[in-house]
């Protein structure tokens, strides 16, 4: 079986080795099969394939998948995340929400669904993927929700101690807290406004076109298979796959 398209690149690699535990400076210890590792993760987020089906060319499944939940209990794909991206555009920042699937394989957590971010919602048992990315379109945050929970629940912790001139939003966010905060920062709005508004606010339709970026990064982010449709238990297992591709989108 062909596993080029899943391969970390070169330059991606180099960024990535050194963050991974065991790397292969690290005395007394080995990560010399850390980059095969990462392209069986890749391998999986890319197909959704159950783990037992991960090709024996990348080890014994259940190897590889001990080691994924240790990396992610260690917050190592949020720092691969972070090494990918560059120094994020702030002239401007775009938050959105998309909603995904969560498939029966993606059930079962202690604690129940809602402690996973899966809500029930029209469409059945889903989750919310609630981003903010910079004027290039790239990701800096996102936090997961059960979709079934309004868009503006997750913002205050997307928009914490981040600075940017201008916010896109569609009406979704239309919300008095947010423009608030927004005037109360200096921060431009564009934000379209709700018909029940009383007092709507004149925003720039043409900067408002910008949107379309957030929707297209929604559209990279989804095709890895596994992000379209959530197999995994754990909100914290899902967020890795989520912060490993996002990386990886960021850094092309």
């Amino acid at each position: 079986m062909g596993t080029s398209r899943f391969v970390l690149t070169d330059s991606q690699w180099q960024i990535v080795g050194p963050l991974c535990p065991g790397n292969e400076v690290a005395p007394g210890r080995t990560g010399a099969d850390n980059r095969l590792f990462l392209e069986a993760v890749l391998w999986i987020v890319r197909t959704d394939a159950p783990w037992r089906d991960l090709p024996a060319e990348f080890g014994k499944w259940n190897s590889v998948f001990r080691r994924f939940r240790r990396w992610v209990q260690a917050d190592v794909f949020q720092r691969i995340f972070d090494a990918l991206s560059d120094e994020p555009d702030m002239e401007y920042a775009m938050i959105d929400a998309t909603i995904v699937k969560v498939h029966r394989h993606g059930m079962g957590a202690k604690g129940g669904p809602q402690s996973q971010a899966i809500g029930k919602s029209k469409g059945g048992w889903t989750t919310k993927i609630l981003a903010l990315v910079d004027a290039l379109g790239n990701l800096v945050r996102f936090v997961l929700m059960p979709a079934n929970r309004y868009d503006t629940v997750g913002v205050a912790p997307l928009i914490k101690d981040i600075r940017f001139d201008t916010l896109l939003a569609d009406k979704a966010f239309d919300s008095n807290w947010i423009i608030a905060d927004m005037n109360e920062r200096g921060v431009k709005i564009v934000i379209s406004q709700r018909p029940q508004r009383v007092a709507p606010l004149e925003i720039d339709p043409e900067m408002y076109k910008w949107r379309h970026l957030i929707e297209n990064y929604f559209q990279k982010l989804k095709e890895f298979k596994r992000i379209a449709m959530r197999s995994d238990k754990t909100d914290r297992s899902y967020a890795a796959m989520i912060h490993l591709c996002a990386g990886l989108i960021n850094s092309k």
